[in-house]
């Protein structure tokens, strides 16, 4: 019987920066949602470092698309254009920006959106 070798162990998941955007008007996911994400430098200036749309659940799945590092980083909604369900008028808020102090690059960070005519949640989800 031939020796077996040792099963190397899965790799751990590389940590993420993603985002889910909520209609709470509609009740729905916000499809279509232009989201882009940036690295402020030292000198606090925003570096772009990739951008996507919704998908069909409201959901951008990694953002990062590169090793995380230690620092700030810009998460920001482009609203402008979205029209709500029951008027089909555009809505209030027309781009919402977002700044998060990352520390631990082994973890993933959830940033969801949730928005309604007149308000706006945010908060670092799992």
């Amino acid at each position: 019987m031939a020796d077996k070798l040792p099963e190397t162990p899965p790799m751990p998941p590389t940590p993420t920066i993603s985002t889910h955007v909520l209609d709470a008007e509609a009740g729905a996911p916000a499809v279509g949602i232009h989201v882009t994400l940036y690295k402020l430098g030292e000198d606090d200036r925003a570096i772009r470092l990739t951008q996507a749309l919704t998908d069909g659940d409201g959901r951008v799945r990694d953002l990062l698309e590169r090793p995380m590092s230690p620092g700030v980083y810009r998460l920001e909604f482009n609203l402008a254009g979205i029209r709500g369900p029951g008027t089909g008028d555009e809505r209030f808020f027309r781009r919402v920006s977002l700044e998060l102090r990352i520390e631990d690059v082994t973890r993933s960070y959830h940033v969801p959106l949730l928005m309604a005519p007149y308000s706006l949640t945010t908060y670092r989800g799992s």
